[in-house]
């Protein structure tokens, strides 16, 4: 079975918020909550660099690690999911999530709880398939449709890659072998800096 994963190539990502937008419109997103958003760091600076950032749909998630009520379930896809009719809206799920994923939708000038929102992976929910209730509470079922996230099918210069887990490292590697480790691959430097200094 393949485990569904994201991977944003920072050499690549533009910061056009395509993804953003594509992810709002495809599943409804209420007003307040953005599933998906660009990152920038070093922003107007040399080094600057961007990136798409959503739940990433951990291996090991800690959303549902310190869920009480445990809403959140993993898929047979990996894909980590919640059920908003047993969220209780406690919020411990957006202090535990390093990506900030899980939100409160926000339905005044000065925002309220409720049951949070997070991406889906474009994997509805726990109600039936294609359902016109899973769609109301979730989006868009793309996977049981037999597509990927519209995030990633939309970004125009393929930073943002959705798929099998196995095959997005492969595609990964290939491009950083073509590159090269000198010429950029960010937090190459950083990380290996006393390597390269020997």
């Amino acid at each position: 079975m393949a485990r569904m994963k994201f991977l944003c190539d920072a050499d690549r990502c533009i910061e056009c918020n395509a993804c953003v937008t594509a992810c709002k419109n495809e599943n409804d997103v209420p007003w307040g909550i953005n599933r998906r958003r660009v990152v920038t760091i070093n922003d107007g600076k040399p080094g600057e660099r961007s990136v798409s950032m959503a739940c990433m749909h951990c291996t090991d998630a800690p959303c549902a690690a310190v869920c009480p009520v445990d809403c959140f379930y993993t898929t047979a896809d990996a894909v980590v999911l919640h059920n908003k009719d047993l969220c209780i809206g406690c919020g411990y799920c957006f202090y535990a999530c390093p990506f900030g994923a899980p939100q409160y939708p926000k339905l005044s000038n000065f925002g309220s709880r409720g049951k949070m929102d997070k991406c889906t992976y474009c994997a509805g929910g726990p109600e039936a398939d294609l359902s016109p209730a899973e769609f109301q509470k979730y989006g868009s079922n793309r996977l049981a449709e037999g597509k990927l996230p519209l995030c990633a099918e939309m970004c125009s210069t393929k930073a943002l890659l959705a798929g099998d887990g196995e095959i997005i490292a492969q595609i990964y590697k290939e491009r950083v072998v073509k590159r090269g480790y000198g010429s950029g691959a960010w937090g190459w430097q950083t990380a290996y800096r006393e390597t390269i200094a020997i």
